[in-house]
């Protein structure tokens, strides 16, 4: 068992200082990029663009918040404004897609999956299901009643004071992350040596089959699923080298992630500011297995074409 222990918290402690050298710089550019004027110029541009997915021109304020932040941040921004119950809803649906953009973008390419993909995909389903949402719901226009949830709104003068507040924020992510990713690899090393993670891959089997994935899959999924795709990237990277995952998994299982990741958490913080939750919920749930399963589809399409074609020109030469 204590040979267990220590792998387990020597790969946590080898994860984070991984993941925290990716996390560090880009907490600390961001935190520093909302005292300057970058972020209201992208509010500036969104401004003009929310009447097409159904919301006021200030709501451009915490979609940008929560993209270059997290939604801690981006929930913070909406109690400032006045807004419906179906602006909100828009919003935590986009934010629940396409939040900490940045940071779990990065985190991404750890594992070998290619930013441009994820970050396409968040940011494709934030807007389409606001579009929808949009045109479908004709209710919530009552006003949103907030709950109450702690602001920070102190202001920051200089550059030195920035860079400290930055690396303050940069520091105690990188903290955050050690705390739950060194107990969550000593507790997977646990369920490794006992080999109950080949019980709860035989569990999930069904679930990884219909999305296209082989059940080797299951400990990526289930870690982005419960901690998110920064804090459970340090599970992610370790069961894609030891459990062989293929390339097409890791993009297959990442694809239903970006959709549906962290759903307790992420879900829960949007039920003080008043909008049903159950929906939010749902709605990132079908939509990530919808758009799994139609990428698998496609990929096994284009395998056979490929594998076809190989075989036909391999006819020709003999």
């Amino acid at each position: 068992m204590v040979g267990t222990l220590k792998k387990g918290f020597l790969v946590g402690l080898k994860t984070t200082w991984d993941l925290g050298k990716v996390i560090f710089p880009v907490t600390l550019v961001v935190t520093m990029l909302q005292y300057t004027p970058i972020l209201g110029w992208f509010i500036s541009i969104l401004t003009p663009l929310m009447k097409w997915i159904g919301l006021p021109g200030e709501a451009a304020i915490p979609l940008v918040i929560g993209n270059f932040l997290n939604i801690y941040a981006a929930i913070g921004a909406i109690l400032t404004l006045d807004l419906t119950v179906k602006h909100v809803f828009i919003l935590a649906v986009m934010l629940s897609f396409s939040h900490n953009l940045f940071i779990e973008s990065t985190v991404a390419a750890k594992v070998g999956v290619k930013i441009w993909i994820v970050m396409a995909v968040r940011i494709g389903l934030a807007v389409i299901s606001a579009f929808f949402i949009h045109l479908v719901w004709k209710g919530g226009s009552e006003l949103a009643k907030y709950g109450f949830i702690s602001q920070n709104n102190d202001e920051v003068n200089g550059w030195g004071n920035m860079i400290v507040q930055g690396a303050e924020k940069a520091g105690l992510g990188v903290l955050q992350l050690a705390i739950i990713v060194i107990p969550l690899m000593i507790f997977i090393q646990i369920l490794k040596d006992l080999s109950w993670l080949d019980v709860f891959s035989r569990w999930m089997a069904p679930v990884t089959k219909m999305l296209g994935m082989r059940e080797n899959t299951s400990t990526t999924l289930a870690a982005g699923l419960f901690f998110g795709l920064a804090f459970g990237a340090g599970v992610m990277i370790q069961a894609a080298k030891e459990d062989n995952v293929s390339k097409k998994d890791l993009y297959l299982a990442f694809i239903f992630l970006v959709a549906c990741h962290a759903v307790v958490e992420d879900t829960l913080l949007f039920i003080p500011l008043g909008i049903p939750v159950w929906p939010l919920l749902l709605v990132r749930l079908v939509a990530a297995i919808l758009l799994t399963i139609v990428v698998a589809f496609v990929w096994n399409r284009i395998g056979k074409k490929k594998l076809n074609y190989q075989r036909k020109e391999t006819a020709y030469d003999h």
